[in-house]
């Protein structure tokens, strides 16, 4: 049904195959363009796109973690439980409560 297919890199112009188990597997995600750039190069993107992250320890329970943001010093830094717990105790205060 698919055959393999040779494309060129927009990003550096080589050649490179689109192979029959790619197509098939594009097919079956839904997706219906081909794709744009080699492997490497796509993976050279995906590199280039990936945020920072930097490791902090949370002020609440003293956790090691990682954030996407670089921690100025004038705010506490919490872990994804200790943020979640806070952000949820916040979310119930500002609900209001129905009378009996």
């Amino acid at each position: 049904m698919y055959q393999d297919e040779t494309l060129i890199c927009e990003d550096c112009s080589k050649e490179f195959v689109f192979t029959a188990g790619e197509q098939e597997f594009f097919a079956e995600k839904g997706l219906t363009n081909k794709p744009k750039r080699c492997p490497e190069c796509r993976k050279a993107k995906r590199q280039r796109n990936r945020k920072k992250l930097y490791d902090v320890v949370c002020a609440r329970c003293g956790a090691q973690t990682k954030v996407p943001f670089k921690p100025r010093g004038d705010k506490e830094v919490l872990c994804r439980d200790c943020f979640n717990a806070e952000n949820a105790k916040h979310q119930e205060q500002q609900t209001p409560q129905e009378e009996v």
